[in-house]
């Protein structure tokens, strides 16, 4: 009886490659988390966080930065110690893991796809540089001298002390409690915004206007106040240029504009500045 030889054992594609095998799924996924929290902390540490966040929840996004690095940092480890081990311990390794991934998840998209979308997102997070809101997304959005009833409005309001020292926001909310303009006439002012000119507006008034935060950017909403300029300016239609911020010092006064009788500022000092560092209010 004359025996067939024995089929030689094919090696799988795996084997083959041994110990230069990489794990290119997971290494795409420590590169996206890696990617992400690079991203987060560059925000935080880089002072742009406050252009996109209310800093009441700033502590969220810092939180995501450190678990996001410590879980690439821990799948990195783990990557390393199972290239460490045996070719065929680490093939083992590696299917029984894949088995696992492949049995407790029902994804939509191909992992692979998903990790280069979020690896994708977080470059773009390093790559862009947040800007603070001005006047073109002032005009987009509407520029509010009173607090709707959709926007967060005090239940219970008491004055501050000194009217100085109250910012934009502060005499929005004050004059949506008390709408009476002749109550505030000939109190003290000092208040930092960027410039707009409304379009309704006539010749000599400028707006300082400021963008209010409630939870993020997206929700990001405008206020201003109107300035009436010293005659010395009447001559120029655009003293300041759109989108310049200034410090007003002066007093209030009641004027009427648009039709309706409401607060202005006669100023006693207007300053070019540089625009804050937080260009928001709160």
């Amino acid at each position: 009886m004359v025996r067939s030889p024995r089929p030689k054992p094919t090696k799988s594609p795996r084997s083959v490659r041994g110990a230069f095998y990489l794990p290119w799924r997971e290494l795409l996924d420590v590169l996206a988390l890696g990617t992400w929290s690079m991203m987060l902390f560059r925000y935080w540490f880089g002072g742009k966080l406050l252009l996109l966040l209310h800093p009441d929840y700033a502590w969220l996004s810092n939180t995501a930065a450190v678990v996001l690095a410590a879980t690439s940092l821990y799948k990195l480890f783990n990557l390393i110690k199972d290239q460490i081990k045996p070719s065929r311990a680490r093939q083992k390794t590696a299917a029984q893991t894949q088995k696992a991934v492949d049995d407790s998840h029902v994804t939509l998209l191909p992992r692979n796809l998903s990790s280069l979308i979020l690896l994708g997102v977080a470059v773009f997070g390093l790559i862009y540089i947040p800007v603070a809101f001005a006047s073109q997304t002032a005009a987009q959005r509407g520029i509010a001298d009173t607090l709707t009833l959709t926007r967060a409005q005090p239940q219970r309001f008491a004055r501050a002390a000194a009217p100085a020292e109250r910012s934009i926001i502060d005499w929005i909310r004050l004059v949506n409690v008390y709408p009476e303009p002749d109550e505030y006439t000939d109190e003290p002012v000092d208040l930092e915004g960027f410039v707009i000119y409304p379009e309704t507006w006539p010749p000599g008034y400028v707006m300082v206007s400021r963008f209010v935060l409630t939870c993020c950017a997206a929700d990001a909403y405008p206020v201003g106040l109107p300035v009436k300029l010293p005659d010395s300016q009447l001559g120029n239609d655009r003293p300041y240029p759109v989108d310049s911020w200034l410090a007003v010092s002066g007093t209030i006064v009641t004027d009427t504009l648009d039709g309706r009788r409401q607060v202005a500022i006669a100023p006693t000092e207007i300053r070019t500045i540089e625009e804050p560092k937080n260009p928001y209010e709160y």
